[in-house]
């Protein structure tokens, strides 16, 4: 992701201290579906309850996909690990490409079900745009779920966190200015530069939304590479930068970079609905969506940050990361 082995260093350095952290952070979930991480969940005093084995889920073998990067890949092993706790046969099919390959593997039998975004399947498979796709993740949910059961496939209910842009800064910046949500940005943003991707101004969710739903004009406005999003930030050439929210670098780097809170709820809920065949979920019977919902229960922002970054940064396998969120929040031994 970098190439300045200093900077590495100090990443790994961040994170070893933060898997130390993951098993108290993995405990809790959060009960605001459209959370930017503002709650710790390290506060909550929950933690997950085992998954019991049914001897019966051995007659059912189940495929668990995922897109081709590694968040997708963290989740798509979370389930695979959980159902096979719960007594399933079970086979991961990872890293299956876009979210048009992964739903036609769904469609086709290749895969049970995987993990997609709220956002993503209303835009992409139901064709709506940005603006018209909900902020609120149970919304969203059920806008969704309802087109899909069209196609006799269903989506259960979404995670706590949300995968989504987001607007964020230096913590000197904001420090400097006083910005914690989006709105606080009234009468500075046009002190300050905003970079975002090429088509950030056609996107409600990027500096057209900024602009028109919250009222604010920039100092200036810079197309960047995606890859260059917080390097902006670094080498001062950026106030402000469009981030996702479960960005790695939120996580090992917290000291450092800090996303203001959509406090509008303007952006599209990005929230992850498991899709499956309502044919496959009825031979799986209850336990099926019972565990899913189960182990989506931790996967808060702060989370699901950590867990990226122990794969995108410490370089840890999907695998690895998904067994070590399940152990420590007390879904397996």
């Amino acid at each position: 992701m970098r190439t300045d082995q200093t900077r590495v260093r100090v990443l790994l350095a961040a994170l070893a201290a933060l898997a130390l952290t993951l098993g108290i952070a993995a405990c809790g979930g959060d009960s605001d579906s459209s959370s930017t991480g503002s709650e710790s969940s390290e506060e909550s005093s929950s933690s997950g309850s085992a998954i019991q084995s049914n001897p019966e889920n051995g007659k059912v073998s189940l495929t668990i996909g995922s897109k081709n990067f590694p968040e997708q890949e963290i989740l798509g092993e979370i389930y695979a690990q959980a159902l096979t706790a719960a007594g399933y046969k079970v086979k991961s099919a990872l890293n299956l490409g876009s979210e048009t390959v992964a739903l036609k593997a769904v469609k086709t039998g290749q895969i049970s079900g995987y993990p997609e975004y709220a956002s993503t399947a209303l835009t992409s498979f139901f064709g709506l745009e940005p603006e018209e796709v909900p902020s609120d993740a149970t919304e969203a949910w059920e806008k969704a779920n309802a087109e899909f059961e069209k196609e006799d496939l269903e989506a259960f209910e979404p995670t706590p966190f949300a995968s989504a842009n987001a607007v964020g800064t230096t913590k000197e910046t904001a420090e400097k200015y006083d910005l914690k949500t989006v709105s606080d940005l009234e009468g500075v943003s046009e002190k300050l530069s905003l970079y975002g991707s090429p088509e950030c101004p056609q996107r409600i969710d990027c500096k057209l939304g900024l602009e028109e739903l919250y009222g604010l004009k920039f100092k200036s406005f810079t197309p960047v590479d995606i890859a260059l999003r917080y390097t902006v930030l670094e080498k001062g050439q950026a106030d402000l930068s469009i981030l996702f929210t479960t960005d790695p670098q939120l996580s090992a780097e917290k000291d450092k970079f800090v996303i203001l809170e959509d406090d509008k709820e303007v952006f599209p809920a990005g929230n992850v609905i498991f899709v499956t065949k309502k044919a496959v979920a009825e031979e799986a019977g209850p336990d099926y969506e019972k565990t899913i919902l189960q182990v989506q229960e931790g996967l808060d922002l702060k989370v699901v940050q950590e867990l990226d970054a122990r794969v995108e940064l410490e370089k840890e396998t999907p695998k690895q990361a998904a067994k070590a969120y399940l152990e420590s929040a007390g879904y397996v031994e």
